[in-house]
């Protein structure tokens, strides 16, 4: 692996970490920028990424601002909204080729990084605030997507169960925004709340390829001018379990059930416990290897899926599985059943080492991209813990049967959510 060297430099408004390698023949400007999940302001920041990225002062259309990216040698621009624990994340990425596989040409970062600083800084503004009808097109999108989760009821049961577990907690707000409060936004809400987010986010910026970081330190403070600020990150607690296990039924007009069981563990990425509680996921339910695909899938042929996932810095735990709802009882019953079978140990060597071999290979995966080396690095920023990849991969080799089990042991279901066809019943 070619040597890749991270630096962090702290500036008043925001940190830099850049990533010398010569690993990619692209050079990626990433922007991350964190505020805690509010009611208030959650479907205005799913909202504004895409506003921004439709016009700004210099490229006034979506179609004129993607002639520019065509001109910097089909550059690569795009940005979402996601949700880190407790916190609402908005990334704008730039991917640009490195100009020393090009002949001749110059000069191709700072065009780059000057289009990346128009979409935050300079965006086209009618009168001192968005285009309504920017404002509007948008708003109309960022509905149908909304509305598209509801069709697609994987998501929708994933979404639900969430929302219903954690109740008032921010985290049961979608980082994609609120159907409802879509329609209110106007253009001048919007701006307003664009203005305070620029001043007041955590802000994060990664530069990865062959680069010289003392010379990108400079192009950014000159492009990027984000002002002083004092933000302070917000503290994710993972929650308590209820006194019993909650209970929800669905029924909507669906050919497949969709079963969603919603745990609460103790351990977040910031833990020393995370790395064994990653692997006991992965012996749990995070591979096709792993008990719940093999015992409820392939031994008892109960789902067309069966899985766990773990959102590491929420310490949300689901289990899922596809079923037909005469098979309800016995699938939750084997899912518990795997779960004590965890908290036992009852795991043996082949279930640990393809575990281990696919998490790594997973994470050698990530770091293979500029993009996914970025989401490792991360998770580290957002929860305030230094686990470097070597340092994790070596983690991941160390942890035993017996801390896998002891993590799993922290695992305590929450909520059963059951998404079923009304014509079963009848």
């Amino acid at each position: 692996m070619e040597a890749t060297r991270e630096q962090t430099f702290t500036k008043p408004g925001y940190n830099i970490h850049t990533i010398e390698t010569e690993k990619y023949k692209t050079n990626t400007i990433i922007v991350k920028m964190r505020a805690p999940l509010e009611k208030e302001t959650v479907t205005m920041r799913a909202l504004l990424p895409h506003v921004l990225q439709s016009g700004t002062e210099n490229a006034p259309s979506a179609s004129a601002f993607r002639a520019e990216l065509d001109e910097l040698y089909g550059a690569l621009f795009f940005s979402d909204s996601s949700k880190k624990g407790n916190e609402h994340v908005l990334t704008f990425t730039m991917e640009a080729a490195n100009e020393k596989y090009l002949h001749g040409e110059e000069g191709l970062f700072d065009r780059a990084l000057t289009l990346l600083a128009d979409v935050l800084f300079r965006p086209f503004v009618k009168e001192g605030v968005f285009s309504s009808k920017t404002v509007q097109q948008e708003k109309r999108s960022l509905e149908q997507r909304i509305r598209s989760i509801y069709d697609d009821k994987t998501r929708y049961a994933s979404l639900k169960l969430i929302e219903e577990m954690y109740g008032d907690d921010p985290y049961a707000l979608p980082a994609g925004g609120l159907l409802e409060a879509v329609d209110p936004i106007e253009a001048a809400s919007l701006y307003a709340y664009y203005q305070k987010a620029l001043a007041e986010d955590i802000i994060d910026i990664f530069v990865i390829g062959d680069i010289k970081s003392q010379d990108i330190i400079e192009k950014i403070e000159t492009h990027l001018p984000f002002k002083e600020r004092t933000a302070v990150s917000t503290k994710t607690e993972p929650g308590t379990s209820p006194a019993e296990v909650r209970e929800i039924r669905e029924e909507q007009d669906v050919n497949q059930g969709k079963l969603n069981i919603g745990c609460r563990t103790t351990i977040t990425y910031s833990d020393p416990q995370f790395v064994a509680i990653q692997v006991a996921n992965g012996v749990f339910g995070a591979f096709s290897h792993s008990k719940l695909f093999m015992n409820v899938r392939e031994k008892e042929s109960l789902a067309y899926y069966a899985a766990s996932r773990l959102d590491s810095h929420k310490g949300f735990v689901t289990m899922l599985a596809g079923i037909d709802q005469k098979n309800y009882d016995k699938t939750v019953r084997i899912m518990k059943e795997q779960l004590e079978e965890m908290k036992k140990g009852n795991i043996s060597d082949l279930e640990m080492n393809q575990t281990k071999a696919l998490l790594k290979n997973q994470l050698q995966e990530s770091a293979d991209t500029a993009r996914g080396m970025v989401e490792v690095l991360y998770h580290n920023i957002a929860s305030g813990t230094n686990r470097p990849i070597e340092q994790w991969l070596k983690e991941i080799d160390a942890v035993t049967k017996e801390q896998a089990a002891a993590a799993a042991g922290t695992i305590f279901i929450d909520t059963v959510y059951f998404l079923s066809g009304k014509e079963e019943k009848e």
